[in-house]
Formats: structure tokens, sequence, C-alpha cells
């Protein structure tokens, strides 16, 4: 594909200047219109080492204003937090909030771009990536500037020449070009595995930077003006729902709520197990496991009870503890993942989510606070999240503590009329309970169509507050010391 690629076209300084000065206008008008529609954009510059990705950058910058636009700059190095998380966590970081626009000199693709073979699963976990964002309104704008071996090794030469410039070029540079035909091959192949309608790639040819500059200008005005015209019109919200009932499986129905244990068994239980889990941290650091633990239930179904004896014993500067409430100003103008996205655990460390993404199907559908299109979709978009971080070593474990309706009022009373737990209970606990079933079909969906292998549900029966903090910690032993197990296994093979 790329070798197919006709290098030289040429723009004539006349005819730059006019094409150029008409386009920077446009643009510059765009600009306005999506910070009023709050429309986010996403232009990511990747292409061959001196291909000129800074100086095409620079030329589009000036028809912007710099008040609605970053630049990120993506090193090959990885910097210390970012070397233990998730590949994309960075990227998801840099994601920008509804109305800006956020440009990538080089970017998520650069893994791709260079390894030595394509890496499947990096490329899936990519298009996930696109597609969450995509289907949330981005405008993910993507070119791959490129020049023939020749003008490569000419640019790298002249680069390295240069006083101020030498140190631009470095080994990767000229390997690169020294490889050259083999990697056009696997570049077009990753171009090709994630061209997608949404977020399409624009080979740029980039011999002459007039006639690229142009190109580009160009090509962002027109995925700017149809971004516009759609959220003018509000076409990007689906005509179809996208989700099918799944009918009803009456998980929580089945839930033997009768389990408990008396106090003298629990404090045994719990003390072996906090034990445990407190040499089992002192593991999952030296492995760098890192280990996600989501708490979702019925308001009072003791979720604050359950997390504090989880933590109670464990190496505080280990974990961290991340409740969940409503949205604010700053996380509302993102992609309602962000926020989780940007507080995973670095590798080897514990977090602890009390409430989490499962809103989106859960409060958010109820209260419509998410379009339908919105919640149905989410299903799909948590399950590669959740893939994504199980890739990358995670271990997760999601529970859902239960408790049926007369234990949650019995709690409730208890509550106001204790002062020291009132402040826990508002009217807000009160009215959620007659949305009850509402709640259990939500919950039965979420459970059947987000319970995966790689990040099962555990339902915890809560109407006894000793059974369900000690199936919570040794829940969460037991799959920590498999994951130990497996990682020793693979360091000693």
């Amino acid at each position: 594909m790329l070798r197919e690629i006709d290098l030289d076209k040429k723009l004539s300084g006349k005819e730059f200047k006019e094409q150029y000065d008409s386009l920077c206008e446009k643009l510059s008008a765009m600009q306005r219109e999506v910070r009023k529609l709050k429309i986010p954009v996403m232009i990511s510059f990747d292409g061959w080492s001196a291909s000129g990705k800074g100086t095409q950058i620079n030329m589009l910058l000036q028809a912007l204003d710099p008040r609605g636009f970053t630049v990120e700059n993506i090193s090959h190095k990885l910097e210390h937090d970012e070397a233990l998380h998730p590949y994309l966590w960075r990227f998801w970081e840099k994601t920008p909030p509804r109305g800006e626009i956020a440009i990538f000199d080089r970017s998520w693709y650069m893994t791709l771009f260079d390894e030595d073979s394509t890496n499947e699963q990096a490329a899936r976990h990519i298009r996930e990536f696109e597609r969450e964002l995509t289907d949330d309104g981005y405008v993910l704008i993507k070119f791959f500037l490129h020049v023939s071996k020749k003008e490569q090794k000419r640019r790298l030469e002249a680069l390295e020449k240069g006083d101020a410039t030498s140190w631009r070029v470095g080994k990767h540079d000229k390997k690169q070009n020294k490889d050259y035909e083999k990697l056009c091959a696997q570049y077009a192949s990753v171009i090709q595995s994630t061209n997608m309608a949404e977020a399409p790639w624009t080979i740029v040819e980039a011999e002459e930077r007039k006639y690229a500059a142009v190109k580009i200008m160009g090509c962002v005005v027109d995925r700017l003006q149809l971004a516009i015209e759609k959220a003018r019109t509000k076409t990007q919200i689906p005509a179809t729902p996208q989700f099918r009932s799944i009918g009803s499986n009456d998980i929580l129905d089945r839930v033997d709520l009768s389990k408990t244990l008396e106090r003298e068994e629990y404090k045994d239980r719990l003390e072996k197990a906090q034990a445990k889990l407190f040499t089992l941290q002192n593991e999952m650091y030296r492995l760098r496991i890192p280990l996600i633990c989501v708490f979702e239930g019925w308001d009072a179904a003791g979720k604050g009870g359950a997390i504090k004896r989880l933590t109670r014993r464990l190496d505080p500067r280990g974990y961290n503890v991340i409740p969940s409430s409503a949205p604010n100003d700053i996380e509302k103008s993102h992609n309602y993942l962000w926020r989780y996205w940007t507080k995973m655990p670095k590798a080897g460390h514990m977090a602890v989510f009390d409430r989490s993404w499962y809103g989106r199907v859960m409060v958010e559908r109820i209260e419509g606070f998410a379009r339908p299109d919105e919640w149905q979709r989410a299903y799909q978009e948590i399950n590669d999240m959740e893939k994504q971080l199980a890739d990358w070593g995670a271990v997760i474990c999601k529970f859902w503590l239960h408790i049926d309706k007369d234990e949650q009022e019995r709690r409730f009373i208890e509550r106001r009329d204790n002062p020291q737990k009132s402040w826990k209970l508002t009217d807000e606990d009160w009215r959620n309970r007659d949305k009850w079933d509402e709640y259990v079909k939500a919950v039965d969906e979420m459970m059947v169509l987000t319970s995966t292998a790689y990040a099962p549900w555990t339902i915890v029966e809560a109407n006894s507050k000793y059974y369900a903090r000690v199936k919570v910690i040794e829940t969460v032993t037991d799959a920590l010391e498999a994951a130990i197990k497996r990682k020793e296994k693979e360091c000693n093979s």
C-alpha cells in the first residue's frame, strides 16, 4: 500500500499561499464552533522518522487559538508512572475535555509502529480505545506522514550534520531507514488493520512540505465540518438501540441470604485472612502484580465495612480507596471511563473502587443520566476495558453486596436513630428503595453481560456482615494467590 503512494505531489508557492490562507481562516472559525458545541477532537501525527511531523503540527497550529488546544509529545522512553500502568493509561489521561483539541506528536500507535512485528493484542486494544471515544462523540483524525527511503536518509543526514539538531537522530532512526522495505509492509498492515470508518487513516505525501501542510489542513477542516453538522443535527445518536434484552435470570432472587458466621468463627477467619493478605501484598509488589477490587451493592449493604476490613492490615503505601460519587464538572467534560482509567493502580499496587464504572448501567440508566444508546453500549465498553487490564496482568475482583429489602430498611432505621451514623443516610437512599425492582433487573443484566473469566462477579451474601466481610477477603486472597503462582511459574519457565 505505502509503496504505491505517489510521493512527487507538489504545490507552487502561489497555490500554497492561497489554499493555506483560506484553510487557516476556515479552521479558525471551526475551532470556535467546536468549543461552542463541546466537540472533543484528537489529532495524531505518526509516520517515518524525519517525515516532518513537528513542522506540520506547527503549520496546523498557526490557525488555532492556543487557549483551545494542547500538544502532547509522546516519547519512546516511558516515564516511571507510565511504565507501571497499562499501555493506554497515559493516552486516556491525555484525552481532551469536550470542546478542546489535543494534538499528538506520535500516538498510541507507537507500540505497533516501533515493534518488529504487528502485535494483534495491542491492535485490538487500540481499536477498542478508538471505538469507545468515537461512539462518545470524539473526533479522531489520524495522519501517517510518508516519505521515500532516499528522502528519509537525506533528511536524517542533514539533521545529523547540524550542531543544534544532531541529537535528534538516534540508532532507532538509522535502523528504520536501513529496514525501510520491511517496515513498509509492516506499517501498511498496521494502517489496514486499524483503519475504521469512524477513525480512518489519512496517508500524507510528505516529501514536499507545502503540499503536506495543505492536505493535512484540508483533512482537518473536512472532518471538523462533518462533526459540526452532526452535532447541530444530533445525528451522532444511533437511531436504533444496540442493546437486546437478555430476559430475567433471577440471579439475585436465588441468593441464599441466610448464610452467617458466629462471632468467634468470624474473628478467627478474619484475622487469618487479613494476615494472609498482608503477606500476599508483599508478594504482589515484588512480582509487580496489580490488583483491582470493585465494590457495588445496595445502599447500606456494608461496602464501607468490608473495604475497611479488607485494607486494615495492609501497608497503606500500596493501595488506594477510590470512592465514586456524582461526577464533577471536569469529569463530566470527559468520557465516563476517563475518571476511572486515571485512577488505575500501578503495577504491584492495589486500587479499591467504592462504586465504579458500573454506575453507567445502574444509576445512570435508571435515573436517566445516560441516554439509552450510551448505557446499552457500555456493557461492551466495560468488558473491553477490563480485558485490557487483565491482559496487562491485573487481578480483578468484583463484588456485589446483596441484602434483602427488609434488611435494608432495618439498617436505614438504625442509621437514622444513631447520631454517629445518621450522616450516612440521605433522602436519596429512601427514594432509591422505590426503584428496587428496576435495580434488580439492571443488576441481573449487568451480571450476565459483564461477568467474564478474566473479571468475574462475586455475589456476597451480606445480610450477615460477618459472613460478607470474610467472604470478600478470602475471595481476594484466593484470586491473588493464584495470580502469584502463575507469575512465579512464568518467571521460572
